[in-house]
Order: C-alpha cells, then structure tokens, then sequence
C-alpha cells in the first residue's frame, strides 16, 4: 500500500475516534503504565519523547517525573483532542509529527517512547532510525506494541481481523522481526516482557467501527474460523487474546 495513502487512513481513523482512544480502558488502564514506571526509573532531568502518543496516557504517567514530556501523533485532530484532556499538566509540549521522520535534533532525547501504535507505520524501520538518532548516547527506548505470531497462518489471520476492523492497520510484526529491527540501529536490549491481552470484541470493534454491515463481517470472520485459529487467539462470543510485547532498549 503507497505510504500517502496509508498515513492518510490513520489520519482519518484517529480523526473520528480520538476520544475514543482517550477512554479506551485498555490504552487508559493497561497494566503496563505502572510496570514502565518499575522498568524505567525516570529522572527529573530527563527530556522525553512519546512517538505517536494518542490518548496521550504515556505522557500524562510520565509527566510527574521527568522534566519535559513531547507527545507527538501524526494526527492533528487526535493530537488537539489530547492536549485538551491533558491542559493541567504543564510539562508536556504537543507537537505534530510523523513517526518516520521526526522533526527533532540529533541526540535530543534521554527517554523515547511508543506504546501500542507501531503497527500503523508503514515503514517501521524508518521509524527504529529516527528512534535511534533522537536518543542521547545513553538513552532508552521504551516500546510496546501488539505482535504476531512466528507462524504464517496465525500471523495473516491476527492481522487480516485487524484490517477487517480498522483500514489504518498496516501490520503487526513477530518479535522475531522487531528484534532484528533494533539490532539493525544498534539499540541494545535490556528487559523484555510478553504477555497475551484479553479484549472484550465489542469494546475493540466499537472502537473503530459504526457500521453494522463492518460489525458483522469482522465478527463472521473471527468467530468462524478453523479451531487451531479460535484456539490460539482465546476467541469467545465475547472476548479474545492476543500477544503484545514490551520491550526496553539502550542506545550505546
């Protein structure tokens, strides 16, 4: 798919759900926020980088610890509705920008961060690049995002449902693939961590989708397919499980 025209469907998904993004309880809740805080260790000195912020919740955990927090989305609408939620906190900037060319100096960053938004760049290695050239020597990088399995049928499935959902999802890579990303830049691995994340079908397909005729055909899809699919993916008439990766790396 051209990338103009991927950036664009990102732009308008998150247009017209960017409060649902806010309320989102398991972008606003998930465990992780606390367990980043654990990993971290921030420091009142550091300047921060959240890529892709969203619902802004990296930022808004963040933000009593650490000096200046830039969120950052590639979405205009997304962005001011984030800055609205977030106008008590005095140390975060919100700045428009695309994940694969940020528009910041060399070595600016003492922490960058992006959480649950990877699988909608087109490029994900442009945006590993730009990751490792805005760290400071000694910087980390704190990344989370839903992966798919190392096999290729439950990888197309995982990722087809997605698609079925929102036409802004590019595609969620193995952690075999993003491991691969990261030694290409040189980011060294520090603590890793993954889990299965159950999600409640309505919550998720209510998040991105209004019409029914959608509704169903991303339901039909799940709910109907082969056992060792339904399976892996804990599929219920209500919920499912997929596996999301957390991950912390340094910048020599």
């Amino acid at each position: 798919m051209d990338e103009d025209v991927t950036k664009k469907k990102v732009k308008e998904q998150f247009a017209k759900n960017a409060q649902k993004y806010v309320d989102s309880e398991s972008h606003a809740k998930g465990m992780d926020l606390s367990l980043m805080i654990q990993w971290l260790q921030p420091e009142f000195n550091w300047d921060v980088l959240d890529v892709a912020t969203g619902g802004g919740h990296v930022a808004k955990t963040l933000s009593p610890f650490v000096h200046h927090v830039y969120a950052t989305d590639l979405t205009k609408d997304m962005l001011a509705n984030t800055a609205q939620y977030l106008k008590q906190e005095r140390n975060i900037q919100f700045v428009l920008a695309d994940a694969e060319v940020l528009p910041f100096l060399d070595e600016a960053f003492d922490l960058v961060t992006c959480r649950i938004a990877a699988h909608h760049f087109p490029y994900p290695e442009n945006f590993i690049k730009e990751v490792a050239r805005v760290l400071k020597p000694g910087g980390l990088f704190f990344f989370i995002d839903n992966v798919s399995p190392d096999d290729g049928e439950k990888a197309d499935f995982f990722n087809t449902f997605e698609r079925l959902r929102d036409g802004s999802h590019v595609r969620c890579l193995s952690i075999k693939e993003w491991k691969q990303l990261f030694r290409d830049f040189a980011l060294i691995a520090i603590k890793e961590n993954q889990r299965k994340k159950r999600l409640n079908f309505s919550q998720w397909v209510d998040r991105t989708v209004s019409r029914k005729e959608q509704r169903d055909q991303v339901q039909q899809f799940m709910f109907t397919a082969k056992e060792e699919l339904t399976s892996y993916f804990g599929i219920t008439t209500d919920s499912f499980a997929i596996d999301e990766w957390m991950a912390l790396f340094k910048k020599p």
